[in-house]
């Protein structure tokens, strides 16, 4: 069975970030998924009998999105540097 190992200096202010994006890599590709499966779905039922324009529905987007990154507790200011 073939095995990998990685290795981080948590004294290294580099290592450090390398190492949470490592750890929260799963998070981010459930969170990811999400987005991509389940945004639609949510953004309807939001609009249900509304009119709205463009604007407004980007806004709705990108709250859904933090939304889904928060469930999946995605902090992207920790994560980039």
């Amino acid at each position: 069975m073939a095995k990998a190992t990685l290795e981080y200096d948590l004294s290294d202010p580099d290592d450090v970030m390398e190492h949470k994006r490592a750890v929260k890599s799963l998070d981010m590709a459930m969170a990811l998924w999400d987005i991509v499966h389940n945004t639609k779905k949510g953004l309807e039922w939001s609009m249900e009998d509304k009119e709205i324009d463009k604007y407004d529905a980007l806004e709705l987007v990108y709250k859904k999105i933090h939304e889904i990154l928060d469930d999946h507790n995605i902090n992207t200011d920790e994560l980039i540097n």
